[in-house]
């Protein structure tokens, strides 16, 4: 970042302009890394679930097939979406720690050097 987004306003400390810090380039790269996952994975995780449901709902004999003893392919299916929804939570948060988190700790770095008093815990500046 060039100049740095931190406007103090008169008697008060810096105070961060956001929208500025929405323009920067590392901000739009941070903000398309994280929708090109999150978006296509809602998307594939929307049509797992609702396909589990249709059949569920039209399927009964389907689902109904057992599979090993008492366990049908319902029962199955059904655990699958709670696998699946760990298996998801965790590819994101390995995906975040690698390529977003990066982007955003030296954003936040940028950010703190220009302007500390704005992210300090107490008034006045003072940590």
């Amino acid at each position: 970042m060039g100049s740095h987004p931190v406007e103090p306003a008169a008697g008060s400390p810096a105070a961060v302009d956001f929208t500025e810090v929405q323009q920067t380039e590392q901000f739009r790269e941070l903000r398309k890394r994280h929708r090109s996952f999150v978006f296509p994975m809602a998307v594939v995780f929307l049509l797992w679930y609702f396909a589990y449901v249709l059949l569920a709902d039209y399927a009964h004999e389907f689902m109904a097939t057992p599979v090993w003893g008492n366990i049908n392919i319902g029962i199955v299916l059904g655990l699958l979406q709670f696998v699946s929804t760990f298996g998801i939570t965790m590819w994101y948060v390995s995906y975040a720690n690698k390529r977003l988190d990066p982007i955003a700790a030296n954003i936040r770095h940028e950010l703190e050097e220009a302007a500390p008093e704005a992210f300090s815990d107490t008034p006045g500046g003072k940590k």
